[in-house]
């Protein structure tokens, strides 16, 4: 079965996120529990202060999964509801299918690391 990741709209105002860092590459097989992906959300357009509004997220997987494709990189911003990774329940599952449905995550508000600006895998 293929699964999809999707950016949701975590706070209000936001039109999308920037990709700060992976932690697994396609072909990786994933447990419940893994880390996915930390994204930082800019609000400075939505509102007018003395300091950008940044907030830091990570996105965490709910089952096991594989890692199939990643359709954003660090650095790139990512419009809500637009597609960030496609998984699978089997590790050759043909992606030529639409995704079956969306894959079961956690979006946890994270303080920001010195990992997550270095644009790497973790």
């Amino acid at each position: 079965m293929i699964l999809e990741v999707r950016l949701t709209q975590i706070v209000p105002q936001m039109t999308g996120a920037t990709t700060e860092c992976f932690y697994a590459a396609p072909g990786d097989a994933l447990r419940m529990g893994s880390k996915l992906i930390d994204l930082s959300v800019d609000l400075s357009s939505a509102f007018a202060q003395e300091c950008p509004p940044v907030s830091y997220y990570r996105i965490v997987l709910r089952e096991s999964a594989f890692l199939r494709s990643i359709e954003t990189r660090p650095g790139d911003f990512t419009a809500v509801d637009q597609s960030i990774a496609l998984l699978s329940t089997t590790p050759d599952e043909p992606l030529d299918e639409p995704p079956s449905r969306a894959a079961r995550v956690t979006i946890a508000g994270i303080l920001p690391h010195e990992r997550m600006f270095s644009g790497q895998r973790i």
